[in-house]
C-alpha cells in the first residue's frame, strides 16, 4: 500500500520547495498526512495539493501566519471570505501609500521647471454650511467621504455658491489630530445634522492649485511654503482647500483640481493684495 507522496515529490507536484513545506508543517498550517516514526520522512496525500497552494497563494499577499491558519479552519465560506476581505483591504491601503509615496518622489526627484504659479488676494468674510470636528490626521479621508456625503445630502446643489472646501488646522499636522472643517459656501446656511453655519472670517490668502489626485500634494504644499518664504510671507492660519474639480464631479484624476491655500501676511508692507 502506497504511502503517499514523497515530500520532494509534493514539493515537485505544488511547486514549493521543500524548506517551504517543512515550514508550513512547523506552523502547524499543513501537517503531513503521516510521518515514518523511524525515519522522520514525510509523506502527503493528492488531496493535500490544493491546501498547499491555498496556503502559498495567501502568503504571497503577506496573510499572516495566525490568518491563515483562521482561514484554513472554517469550513464556512462566508467567514472564510470576511477573513480574506479583511486582510485585501488591508492590503489595498498598503497599496494606495505605496503609489501616492512613488508618486511623490517621481515629482520630487524630477521637479516641474519654472516658479510655481501663486495668488495672492484678500478674500472677504463669507457664509459656508460646514460640518466641523476635531480628526486624527490617519481618519481625514474616511471622516471628509461621509462629512461630504452629509453636506451633499443636506444642501442642494442649486444652494451651493461655488465648490466644497475644507480648512484644516495646524495641529493636525503638527500633533496628529486637530481641527476639521468642510463647507459650501451658501446665501443662508441650514442646521441639520451636523451641518452648521459658519462664517469665514477674512483672510489674506497666498494660493496656487495642485493639478491631479492627491497622491503627491505634499509636494504643491511644500512648494508654496518655499514660495510663501521666498516672498517674505508668514503662514498664519488653517490651510484652506477647495475642490475646483474633485471625484464626485469626474472620475478621471488627471482632470482634478485642488486650490491650496494659507492665510498669509507680510512681513513688510508691499501694497494691498488683489481684491
Amino acid at each position: 500500500m502506497s504511502r503517499g507522496l514523497t515530500i520532494g515529490e509534493f514539493a515537485q507536484a505544488t511547486q514549493l520547495s521543500v524548506r517551504t513545506l517543512r515550514r508550513y508543517h512547523e506552523s502547524g498550517l499543513l501537517e503531513p498526512a503521516s510521518i515514518d516514526p523511524s525515519s522522520g520522512y514525510r509523506y502527503y496525500t493528492t488531496g493535500q495539493i490544493p491546501s498547499a497552494q491555498v496556503i502559498h497563494r495567501l502568503r504571497e499577499l503577506d496573510v499572516p501566519l495566525a490568518e491563515v491558519g483562521k482561514i484554513l479552519a472554517t469550513d464556512d465560506p462566508e467567514i472564510r471570505a470576511e477573513l480574506i476581505a479583511t486582510h485585501l483591504d488591508r492590503l489595498q491601503d498598503s497599496l494606495d501609500r505605496t503609489r501616492a509615496a512613488v508618486t511623490s518622489l517621481q515629482r520630487l526627484l524630477r521637479p516641474a521647471p519654472g516658479e510655481l504659479a501663486v495668488e495672492l488676494r484678500s478674500e472677504p468674510a463669507r457664509m459656508v454650511a460646514a460640518i466641523t470636528d476635531v480628526v486624527d490626521l490617519d481618519d481625514v479621508l474616511p471622516w471628509y467621504d461621509g462629512a461630504m456625503a452629509e453636506l451633499d445630502s443636506a444642501v442642494p446643489s442649486h444652494q451651493r455658491l461655488g465648490p466644497p472646501g475644507g480648512q484644516y488646522d495646524n495641529e493636525l499636522f503638527t500633533a496628529g489630530g486637530g481641527m476639521v472643517v468642510v463647507y459650501y459656501p451658501v446665501a443662508a446656511p441650514p442646521s441639520y445634522g451636523r451641518v452648521r453655519p459658519l462664517e469665514l472670517p477674512a483672510v489674506d490668502l497666498a494660493a496656487t492649485i495642485h493639478h491631479g489626485a492627491h497622491d503627491d500634494i505634499d509636494v504643491t504644499y511644500g512648494r508654496l511654503a518655499t514660495w510663501a518664504h521666498n516672498h517674505t510671507l508668514t503662514v498664519t492660519g488653517p490651510v484652506q482647500e477647495t475642490y475646483t474639480v474633485g471625484p464626485r464631479d469626474d472620475p478621471n484624476p488627471t482632470s482634478w483640481r485642488t486650490e491650496i491655500a494659507w492665510p498669509v501676511f507680510r512681513l513688510s508692507y508691499q501694497g494691498p493684495f488683489r481684491k
